[in-house]
């Protein structure tokens, strides 16, 4: 009998309510930030030397609050030069709140915004349609490559569009996660269906160094606090269990061995730690910085 196990990207209401909850419940974004505080400043040294315009694509730009945060460092660095940023975001819901956000800043002046409401293999056969090639100063994409066909070939394409002092970031999670121990074991479990995969840092230095390119990892701490995910019924639990297993109602359509291992899963050391009476998923990321 076919599973009733669907992937969770099906229902997009849900999926945005899981990962809203994650944000809230992880240091994700936190440990993001730190990292643009601190390196971003290095990265883009000197990405825009001698230029009047700095061109800068967010691919998979979700809500728009990093992509803001890292245009504000390339101000910083570049005063008064003109910053073009184009957003390729396939959610409506997601472009949307990016665009509240955008007419709510104040510190936005010289840059101009272009949405493009469409994924990263849609805007890649429109440029190749339209036969463009624009280059980019700094492309950056965060959490997206797991909704990609073919990994390696959307890294070589975006950067393929690189300027010769150009930059790529990449964000993903790390190969030293709770992630990478949970989907190794119980990925292939998991209703994927073409919508989303599995990719975490651990296996990009193969594809990178496969491709002759150079580039620079940097790991990024990060936690997120799943003790509700133990308490049966609880209605942020099953969320976050949904968010863990890329699967719409996972506690209710999983079956119970599933489940049960599962849970049982979560609660080790390769997935998490236990501190003051509370369940925190290691949810490390890793920054991969690939030059020109």
């Amino acid at each position: 009998m076919a599973s009733p196990m669907r992937n969770l990207l099906t229902d997009p209401d849900r999926y945005l309510q899981s990962f809203r909850l994650f944000l809230e419940r992880s240091t994700e974004h936190q440990s993001m930030q730190e990292f643009v505080e601190r390196q971003l400043p290095d990265v883009i040294a000197s990405v825009g030397n001698g230029k009047s315009t700095i061109n800068v694509l967010s691919v998979g730009g979700g809500a728009g609050e990093i992509d803001l945060q890292i245009l504000s460092k390339i101000r910083a660095r570049y005063p008064g030069v003109t910053i073009n940023n184009d957003v390729i975001e396939p959610s409506a819901d997601q472009l949307s709140k990016y665009k509240e956000r955008v007419a709510q800043a104040s510190n936005l002046e010289n840059i101009k915004f272009t949405w493009h409401k469409e994924t990263a293999y849609e805007y890649e056969s429109r440029m190749n349609a339209e036969k463009k090639t624009k280059k980019w100063d700094f492309i950056h994409m965060i959490q997206m490559l797991y909704y990609v066909k073919d990994v390696p070939a959307t890294i070589r394409y975006f950067h393929s569009l690189l300027e010769s002092q150009g930059k790529l970031l990449i964000i993903l999670v790390s190969g030293n996660s709770g992630w990478e121990t949970l989907w190794t074991k119980y990925g292939s479990s998991f209703p994927l269906d073409d919508l989303c995969s599995y990719v975490s840092s651990g296996a990009l230095p193969r594809m990178l160094d496969a491709a002759g390119l150079k580039y620079q990892l940097f790991e990024l701490p990060s936690h997120m606090d799943i003790t509700s995910c133990f308490i049966e019924g609880d209605k942020e639990g099953e969320l976050l269990l949904d968010f863990l297993t890329e699967t719409l109602d996972f506690a209710k359509t999983a079956p119970p061995e599933l489940k049960r291992q599962l849970v049982e899963e979560l609660k080790k050391p390769g997935c998490s730690e236990s501190r003051d009476g509370k369940v925190f998923f290691n949810n490390n990321l890793c920054v991969i910085v690939i030059e020109p």
